[in-house]
């Protein structure tokens, strides 16, 4: 299950676990627009943890779900 958001400044998506035993903390997308953060809490330590993509990383992770095994450079499109 997910939500989504739209604030003033970004476009909110949270992905909430909804799979078998074993349930994560729900994951808080915060898409901006120059960068993507990604924040979950972490039960250990009792802290939201967070990460920062560039869009470019973005691009990225969207085409390595899609592509086999390997390593690959995309190309700027012109």
């Amino acid at each position: 299950m997910f939500t989504i958001e739209h604030d003033f400044d970004a476009t909110i998506v949270t992905l909430i676990d909804e799979g078998g035993p074993h349930l994560q903390e729900d994951v808080v997308v915060n898409a901006f627009e120059d960068c993507v953060t990604v924040t979950q809490f972490d039960p250990r330590l009792n802290e939201m943890r967070t990460i920062t993509l560039s869009l470019v990383q973005v691009r990225d992770l969207g085409a390595a779900l899609d592509l086999p095994e390997g390593a690959y450079q995309l190309s700027k499109p012109d």
